[in-house]
């Protein structure tokens, strides 16, 4: 397991962002897999502002597949980001909306070139197994990503993308929305990150905690990270 509270260059790639909602027992959906919507309208609104702030935003194949996402700046006004989906198998089909629709580009990421043809705004990028020989390697994604242009990255799920980027030690700030409810058994934010001791742990320094509408969002980063590249609003100042 990589040592998470390694420090990388800055600019060498890109800044990570993590950004998830969760109910107050730390559930990002149900047993069932109904996650639509846990956060409230204007926390919703917050996490449009982050993606317009962003480079690119990244999904993973599971996420496609259970929400069909546009990932799309649509609340408040800024630019569309590089929409990057992690896709090890090819799993997600040309029918999906990261495919379909043509407002900003979709970077395809696989673990092998795949001969599906498909539209012009929608970039293939197959990336090397990870060291672990599950999913692709993360640090050649963030690589790829920085020869495109890309310095802040936001990741928005799901919980094995957020996993995994946090098990490779590659996650700067991590945005929480905490929203006002109890799940019970359901799926957790976070899998197993190999902690067996609390001096394993990752620590993270608590920068800011706001109410937004009904919901709690808490700001964290790791020793370093610089700040959003968005001041964290009063939601009756963001636009709809």
């Amino acid at each position: 397991m990589r040592d998470r509270t390694e420090r990388r260059p800055p600019r060498a790639r890109p800044w990570v962002t993590v950004h998830f909602a969760q109910s107050l027992d730390g559930r990002i959906a149900t047993k069932a897999g109904d996650s639509r919507w846990i956060s409230g309208q204007e926390t919703t609104r917050f996490a449009h502002a982050l993606r317009a702030a962003a480079d690119a935003v990244l999904v993973g194949s599971g996420t496609a597949l259970a929400d069909d996402p546009l990932l799309t700046v649509r609340h408040v006004p800024g630019k569309q980001p590089l929409r990057v989906l992690l896709d090890t198998r090819g799993r997600v089909p040309p029918a999906a909306q990261l495919f379909r629709d043509t407002t900003t580009r979709t970077l395809h990421v696989t673990r092998q070139v795949l001969g599906a043809e498909l539209p012009s705004h929608v970039e293939r990028c197959a990336l090397p197994v990870s060291p672990s020989g599950e999913g692709v390697h993360l640090d050649a994604l963030l690589v790829a990503l920085a020869e495109r242009g890309a310095r802040e990255l936001l990741v928005e799920g799901g919980r094995g993308v957020i996993t995994s980027f946090l098990r490779e030690g590659l996650v700067d700030r991590l945005v929480v929305t905490v929203a006002p409810l109890v799940i019970g058994e359901g799926i957790e934010a976070v899998g197993d990150l190999g902690t067996r001791k609390l001096d394993q742990a990752l620590r993270l320094e608590l920068r800011r905690v706001l109410h937004v509408g009904g919901d709690v969002l808490l700001e964290l980063a790791r020793e370093g990270a610089p700040p959003l590249p968005i001041a964290l609003p009063d939601p009756a100042k963001v636009t709809s």
